[in-house]
């Protein structure tokens, strides 16, 4: 049994991708083992399991009876708690004979264990989970809601019941509704008997602290947004500070009221004039701003929310990895949250849709103001959003004159479409789908086509490489 990078055969095999955490075992392998370094895998974040490569020389040896060892891969699958449900393993046919692939992805719904033992991955091995790494695992997978815990010496008092009041009017619930069995409901509240108590007490989750408390940074210091705007493109000494705490609704609001005093205006082509419009749609930046305090990790106490606004950019961190089986491939369409009750509340107030992360929203607009694509990372822990500034394309030769186009009988959507061509020189099909998302594509197609004849655009290759530039 070896770990590593194998030998030249086997990096033949591994061409299409290198896993995170590569293992191998020969034919003859022990379901025990196996299931060990699989629940190992599925606590960290995934890996790779070869079959039939020699333990010693890790040189592929191949598989003599596919179905039989298949077999035994599920059976080892079946050893955890719960069973590890994974990617159906890929027989792949080499010259020394067939290997099984075995894919454990990242970010899986459940913390495994194997009789009894909770193990992960640390480097080559596969070692016991220690205690603490334990009950972050059991928070970020969602086995344990951090939010829906109750802060040491919390009670009813540490509550702003005026907060609470504008909360169910805002509910607008028919009939009258005590304000605790509602908070009773939406798991801000839970019932907890302390030593020395005859009987269980309502106390106040950490939900309901970030939400409707009188001191939130009292438990929870970090629980903040920091926004700095820096007017260059990188850190300096020189810079604009606000330390934004209170509760997580407060927050959002002068976290806004500090975007709208400085974001700059510009001059920008909206609907083929010059208008003057903000540096950046003020819509995405908000819809940022609530993803990352709806979002966050709050069981991580080393920082705060950033919102960094330099002079060509704008960057949100959140600390905390995606939730669950969010990653950066299915971001835009995962549907998680490591925070239901916290989604739930500002979904009330009307800050954020529950049915997503509101990202597809912040890339919609951005690219109907002509701007850059954002970027999505997760860095050193945590989860960063940059949002760019407006970029002049570099072009040869003389700028189209605008005033040409400015007299058109056009639709609102060609007009998109020309303002689009303006600043990027080219637009395909699936381009302006994205700038029109809610027209059918019939009509997209008759709108280009439109512009084509008039002379307007001049149409390029054919099928699925077609795109359209200016005339």
């Amino acid at each position: 049994m070896q770990s590593g990078i194998p030998s030249n055969d086997v990096n033949v095999l591994l061409a299409e991708g290198m896993a995170p955490d590569l293992h191998w075992f020969p034919e003859s392998f022990s379901s025990s083992q196996l299931a060990a370094v699989l629940v190992g895998m599925a606590n960290t974040s995934g890996g790779t399991v070869l079959l039939g490569i020699s333990p010693r020389s890790g040189r592929i040896q191949g598989i003599r009876d596919p179905q039989e060892t298949l077999d035994r891969v599920f059976q080892a699958s079946l050893l955890s708690d719960p069973p590890l449900v994974l990617p159906v393993p890929l027989l792949k046919e080499t010259q020394q004979g067939p290997v099984f692939w075995i894919s454990v992805p990242p970010g899986l719904p459940n913390v495994y264990s194997l009789e009894g033992r909770y193990l992960w991955r640390e480097g080559a091995q596969t070692n016991p989970l220690p205690a603490r790494r334990l009950r972050q695992l059991l928070v970020e997978r969602g086995v344990i809601q951090f939010e829906s815990q109750i802060p040491p010496h919390a009670s009813l008092e540490d509550l702003d019941f005026h907060k609470v009041a504008e909360y169910v009017d805002a509910l607008d619930l028919p009939g009258e509704t005590h304000s605790q069995e509602i908070l009773l409901r939406r798991g801000c509240l839970r019932r907890e008997t302390r030593r020395g108590e005859a009987e269980a007490q309502l106390r106040p989750t950490y939900a309901a602290i970030l939400l409707f408390g009188r001191s939130p940074q009292r438990w929870l210091p970090n629980a903040t947004i920091l926004a700095a705007r820096f007017t260059g493109a990188t850190f300096a000494d020189r810079y604009l500070k606000q330390d934004i705490s209170g509760t997580l609704p407060d927050q959002l609001n002068r976290a806004e009221v500090f975007v709208r005093e400085n974001l700059r205006s510009v001059v920008r082509l909206v609907g083929l004039r010059h208008q003057e419009a903000s540096e950046y749609p003020l819509e995405a930046v908000r819809e940022l701003l609530v993803n990352a305090v709806a979002h966050r990790d709050y069981n991580q106490q080393g920082d705060n929310i950033h919102l960094n606004m330099f002079a060509d950019r704008i960057e949100v961190h959140s600390p905390g990895d995606l939730p669950g089986p969010v990653n950066l491939d299915n971001l835009l369409k995962a549907r998680f949250s490591r925070n239901a009750v916290i989604v739930q509340v500002l979904s009330d107030l009307g800050y954020v849709e529950r049915l997503g992360y509101g990202l597809d929203r912040v890339v919609s607009v951005v690219r109907q103001n002509g701007l850059p694509p954002p970027r999505f990372e997760e860095v050193a822990g945590s989860f960063r959003v940059t949002l760019f500034g407006e970029q002049k394309p570099q072009r040869e030769g003389r700028q189209p004159d605008l005033a040409v186009y400015r007299n058109l009988d056009v639709n609102d959507r060609q007009e998109r479409a020309l303002e689009y061509l303006l600043t990027h020189g080219r637009i395909t099909n699936r381009d302006y789908q994205e700038l029109s998302p809610d027209v059918h594509p019939e009509t997209l197609r008759r709108d280009l086509a439109d512009l084509v004849s008039r002379d307007v655009l001049i149409k390029v290759g054919d099928k699925r490489a077609t795109y359209y530039i200016l005339k």
